[in-house]
């Protein structure tokens, strides 16, 4: 079944084709003990740099927290660590994995920024300490990889959507895609601002989907909407400033993500979602919000 796909025309099954794969039942969160904008590795961090206010970034990350256990979901913290500002974006260190056979893996990502890189072994010590599996790329291979910045599953079934063109390597994807027999389909980013796939499309369930379109490729538009029957589109103004599409869908039901994004959070009212707004304003400063700031783990 493992296979990497860039193309519509390359797709030779339905969603309903596919194995179940059971859903994520808890969230990592790190601590934004050190939280700040120390250097500029993206376009939002432009200008920011020494401007986030720490107890206001405090006092939003804890309302993100609550609002996961609001939405039911059990929350996992640990520390972060001085000198490792980005930590709190724990997205990207990883891309964790499950499967009724062999349980619990994760592969661990290469990061892109010389500033990020030591993060991952912090991240990789959780997952040693609750029983993962860990695999590692070849870096002698592979350049970048950053875990679910840029590789999000497909809600409920074997399946991953990989981003790449500025933060992963399209040559992860293939060990993805073999070490866990899944399709992969790898779908290419050409705006520098939506530098992860995690910033232009938010999985909302098996059917369902908020996307930036402009941050694809008309060929990645394309296989998007034959594969989901449900495609709610963000504008500009809300993806980019707001960070609309780096919301998280924890449950399938309930949406947290960033206030203000009143287009987006109209079309996903209609499309029967609850939504949960919260403040990550200092958060956007650094060029993450909700999703950057979570891990679905098992």
């Amino acid at each position: 079944m493992g296979h990497v796909i860039t193309d519509k025309k390359d797709i030779k099954f339905k969603l309903t084709d596919l194995p179940v794969m059971q859903k994520p039942n808890s969230v990592l969160m790190v601590r934004p003990t050190y939280f700040s904008v120390d250097y500029v590795i993206n376009p939002h961090m432009e200008g920011n740099v020494g401007k986030v206010d720490k107890e206001k970034a405090m006092m939003e990350w804890e309302k993100v927290k609550s609002a996961f256990e609001l939405a039911g979901v059990d929350v996992h913290v640990i520390d972060g660590e001085e000198g490792l500002p980005d930590m709190v974006f724990c997205a990207n260190q990883s891309l964790p994995y499950y499967s009724e056979e062999g349980g619990k893996e994760v592969l661990m990502s290469i990061m892109n920024s010389k500033h990020r890189k030591d993060e991952v072994q912090h991240v990789e010590r959780w997952y040693m300490e609750n029983g993962y599996e860990i695999h590692h790329l070849n870096y002698k291979k592979i350049d970048n990889f950053e875990g679910m910045g840029d590789a999000i599953w497909h809600s409920g079934r074997k399946l991953l959507w990989g981003g790449y063109g500025f933060r992963s390597s399209l040559d992860a994807y293939d060990f993805v895609s073999d070490k866990w027999d899944v399709p992969v389909i790898a779908l290419e980013l050409n705006d520098p601002a939506f530098y992860h796939l995690d910033t232009c499309f938010c999985m909302l369930n098996q059917d369902s989907v908020l996307i930036y379109p402009k941050a694809f490729t008309q060929n990645g538009v394309d296989i998007i909407k034959s594969l989901f029957k449900n495609v709610i589109e963000a504008d500009e103004y809300e993806a980019k400033e707001l960070f609309a599409c780096n919301a998280t869908c924890p449950n399938g039901k309930h949406v947290i993500i960033q206030r203000g994004a009143e287009k987006v959070n109209q079309q996903l009212k209609d499309a029967g979602f609850e939504v949960i707004e919260v403040d990550t304003s200092q958060f956007l400063l650094s060029g993450g919000s909700v999703f950057c700031m979570k891990m679905m783990v098992w």
